[in-house]
């Protein structure tokens, strides 16, 4: 982001450390080696050492440099389209059985930081924000829908002072809060589950970028200085993998998302703006989304940009938005901006697959893989050992390449979006 501030608030907090995880600099063998270590991939190699495997996992950078380690922490039920997506792709009795899965992800996050006693400041409690009329209604159809179809009760419908116990402001008509879901520091969470993974004797490897994965079996991936011989690889890189499948091109799109911390809220002032410290989401189809820290900061997140610049005027943007929100803040100090990409699908639905016998991948949570990412590599554990039935259910959705090739991608994907920011603003 254009400020000066510090970058980035999860990394001035950071209350996990891993044994030393040099870069790769031989030749190692392994049984799996992952990809990436954000969620999913530190999910995976977690999962795939308790079930004896041999694990290499590499990170370009460190662990959680990409979106799990400084996205909004939302942990929700879902995914980042409506069910009704999965429904027209797959049948309702898939749909159900992905829906499941997206609840079990949110309570395998729960399981894995007690399990493993990670410190990341794990809370419950979501709300799905009105703007304006049309939201009330498709809130409420939502509601209706999932209680009738999907057996789902865990939402309640709030307005006026119901609403105002749970978020003190004048500018949502309703929101829709769901006991489900919840919010966490995500880098601590992400840390936590690569130290896990290195006490279940996983090898990490950071600042160790792969440039190449030669096919074959076994596999070999090459790094700037060392190469890992496995019998499978997996990749977890979202929207950081650059061409590394070139089968895999244009499945997803990188997308910038922008956040900031104030400085701590006094307990009165936090009291005026999320009272029972519920994370918070919009209506919007670019949607903003906020929660507080431990130690009481506004974590807000919003705006997003396609093209690879910042918008015009940003920081400007979310400073208005929270006084809007919130007069109580007007003197409060904003401490930290930072941003970075997400991977979003055509469809917005996760991308599970394989290229080949043994290349597996999970990517394009479109900013709902805060606990979806873990599952994955829950899944792809389990795939690899042998069962693929679950994961086979997410790897059947149908994804399609963004229209334009490489050249216009961008700029047709940039004209739709401005289409539904003006959809928000009616």
């Amino acid at each position: 982001m254009s400020s000066t501030l510090p970058a980035s608030w999860y990394r001035d907090s950071v209350a996990v450390h891993l044994d030393p995880a040099p870069p790769l600099e031989d030749e190692v063998t392994a049984d799996v080696c992952i990809v990436g270590a954000g969620v999913t991939g530190c999910s995976a190699a977690l999962h795939l050492a308790e079930r004896g495997y041999k694990v290499v996992l590499l990170e370009s950078s460190t662990v959680g440099h990409g979106a799990s380690g400084r996205s909004g922490g939302q942990i929700l039920p879902g995914l980042g389209t409506d069910i009704s997506t999965v429904e027209k792709a797959l049948g309702h009795e898939r749909a159900k059985d992905i829906w499941e899965m997206s609840r079990e992800a949110v309570r395998l996050t729960a399981e894995l930081i007690e399990r493993h006693a990670i410190p990341c400041e794990l809370a419950w409690g979501y709300l799905h924000a009105a703007i304006k009329p049309r939201h009330v209604k498709e809130l409420h159809d939502f509601q209706n829908r999932m209680a009738r179809d999907y057996g789902y009760e865990s939402m309640q419908w709030l307005e006026g002072q119901a609403l105002r116990e749970h978020v003190v402001t004048d500018e949502y008509p309703g929101a829709m809060w769901e006991s489900e879901g919840g919010h966490l520091h995500p880098l601590n969470y992400t840390l936590g589950l690569a130290r896990a993974a290195q006490q279940a004797g996983v090898s990490l490897h950071e600042h160790s970028p792969v440039v190449e994965i030669q096919r074959g079996e076994p596999a070999t991936v090459i790094t700037e200085k060392g190469r890992v011989i496995a019998d499978r690889v997996v990749l977890a890189t979202n929207a950081y993998g650059g061409r590394l499948a070139p089968e895999m091109d244009g499945r997803i799109m990188r997308a910038a998302n922008y956040m900031i911390a104030t400085a701590p809220l006094t307990p009165e002032q936090a009291a005026q703006v999320l009272p029972r410290n519920d994370a918070l989401s919009d209506a919007n189809f670019v949607l903003d989304y906020y929660r507080l820290s431990a130690d009481r900061r506004l974590i807000y997140g919003g705006e997003v940009s396609y093209d690879g610049r910042e918008p015009r005027g940003l920081d400007a943007r979310i400073d208005s938005k929270i006084r809007r929100l919130f007069p109580v803040l007007g003197e409060v100090d904003i401490q930290y901006r930072w941003g970075g990409d997400v991977a979003i699908t055509l469809n917005r639905a996760p991308d599970f697959g394989r290229v080949g016998s043994n290349l597996y991948y999970a990517q394009g949570y479109s900013g709902h893989g805060m606990a979806m990412a873990g599952l994955a590599g829950k899944l792809l554990a389990e795939s690899l050992s042998g069962d693929s039935e679950r994961f086979d259910i997410f790897a059947a959705m149908p994804h399609r390449t963004f229209p334009g090739g490489r050249h216009l991608r961008t700029p047709l994907l940039v004209l739709a979006t401005t289409f539904y920011k003006l959809r928000d603003r009616l």
